[in-house]
């Protein structure tokens, strides 16, 4: 996730505690107990869309209550996937686990894909925990395509999308597979890394691979009725795993020709393929009953969150959010998550090893500050609740984003934004402190921190 700097007017704490204290009147304090989600699961109604998001990519707190919400929305509403901000062939690893179709019997060998960096994003014992309780909850399901999934939304994944293409063809159409090694051998003279790619085409230093990705996808999308009809209905999954990898081959190539250009312009493209995937996926979902999909979105603040009430949208960024609520208005409903300070798992740079990160306390001017202030540790905030709070929490502040990387001498530079949070969310999550997620490999930079022996059990 990419770190955002905040411009622009800055808030002061001139009546943080007027307006804590009447905050105080109006959040749902969370105990730790299951009905502690009963006000959200009322706000979601019907609603086919649960976009989730994380104040942090490394935080244990965000990945446990996030999980406990999305097993409720999952036993008691049927939701039938949970779709992530990951790369599409490694979640799908993980799909073929939780409903029952690989050979693996253990989690940790399902999420064995996701070893590109930041891998503790996935690879981390809140996901284990999470993708168990999905494969039980899906063995105690008896039609298979009742069975919920788990799938990628993400984009990175240039070369490992092409070899499942690949592989779907030498088995289905081995003559389509030769066509498909000569389109994507375009990209064998710049290696493995899409970002060396990415450098020499976006400056034209030499020619794309656009026209023959676009070709490809089109191929495999006019084929698949004739895939289908000759294999059986039944390989409907794989024959759309298949096309999704096609069409995050496509994107992924106009990703990286664009992101050496404008940052803005890779951005929306990433967002506007993962809002695309979100769709498609919706749509093969929903093929399979009369009424549409119910998806569960877990993703960062930054793509949840609706970008039109962020510095995000002033700059022409987009993101999930935004396009959730654009595209299926009164089907969407976005949450986002808060802290005040604790720890975090996240790396001083790209490429480098996860450690375990003390958060600084959120600045002053900061709705993390502003929620501090409200003196309840754990809380829920409905938008729709806030009455004439609403107009002062619509004036501007800052709020913190800490992706992958989390650099805390030039914190305000590098984490903070401004947004109005009413319009960004339709709930927010506040956990004044949080810890670490917990990686599955530990580098020798990641120490673990002590937890009491009172730390709470549930969320």
């Amino acid at each position: 996730m990419a770190e955002r700097a905040g411009q622009g007017a800055r808030v002061g704490d001139n009546g943080n505690g007027e307006l804590a204290a009447a905050l105080r009147q109006v959040v749902r304090p969370l105990h730790g107990s299951w009905d502690d989600f009963d006000p959200l699961l009322q706000l979601i109604g019907d609603a086919r869309f649960v976009l989730i998001g994380e104040a942090s990519h490394g935080t244990h707190d965000f990945y446990r209550v996030r999980a406990e919400l999305t097993k409720r929305l999952i036993a008691e509403r049927g939701f039938q996937a949970v779709a992530v901000e990951g790369d599409w062939p490694d979640a799908y690893r993980v799909n073929r686990w939780v409903r029952g179709r690989s050979t693996e019997t253990d989690a940790i060998d399902a999420l064995a894909d996701f070893r590109r960096f930041p891998a503790w994003m996935w690879r981390n014992a809140d996901v284990l925990d999470f993708i168990g309780w999905l494969r039980e909850h899906n063995q105690r399901i008896g039609d298979d395509d009742d069975r919920v999934g788990f799938y990628g939304l993400d984009l990175y994944s240039l070369h490992a999308s092409i070899q499942q293409v690949l592989t779907y063809l030498d088995e289905h159409d081995p003559e389509a597979a030769e066509r498909a090694r000569l389109r994507y051998a375009c990209f064998d003279q710049f290696g493995e890394d899409p970002q060396t790619y990415g450098m020499v085409a976006g400056f034209g230093m030499n020619g794309s691979c656009e026209t023959e990705v676009v070709k490809q996808l089109i191929e495999l999308q006019r084929k698949r009725s004739e895939y289908l009809a000759r294999d059986g209905f039944s390989s409907a999954d794989e024959a759309f795993h298949a096309e999704q990898n096609a069409r995050v081959v496509r994107n992924a190539e106009q990703y990286y020709r664009t992101m050496f250009r404008a940052r803005v312009s890779s951005w929306n493209v990433r967002d506007s393929h993962m809002a695309d995937t979100l769709d498609a996926l919706a749509l093969h979902l929903g093929a399979r009953g009369e009424r549409g999909a119910r998806i569960v979105v877990w993703a960062h603040n930054s793509h949840v969150g609706d970008a039109r009430a962020t510095e995000m949208g002033g700059a022409g960024e987009l993101n999930i959010g935004q396009l959730a609520r654009e595209r299926h208005p009164g089907e969407s409903v976005l949450i986002g998550f808060s802290t005040f300070d604790g720890s975090v798992t996240a790396a001083t740079d790209w490429g480098e090893p996860a450690e375990r990160k003390r958060v600084r306390p959120g600045l002053a001017g900061s709705y993390e500050r502003l929620f501090h202030d409200v003196a309840v540790p754990r809380f829920l905030l409905l938008a729709h609740e806030l009455g004439g709070l609403s107009a002062r929490l619509r004036e501007p502040r800052l709020q913190r984003a800490i992706g992958v990387i989390y650099r805390p001498d030039t914190e305000r530079q590098s984490h903070y934004f401004h947004c109005r949070l009413p319009d960004q969310f339709d709930a927010v999550i506040h956990l004044d402190a949080t810890r670490a997620v917990e990686p599955l490999e530990r580098s020798s930079q990641w120490v673990a921190e002590e937890v009491p022996e009172t730390y709470p059990t549930g969320i």
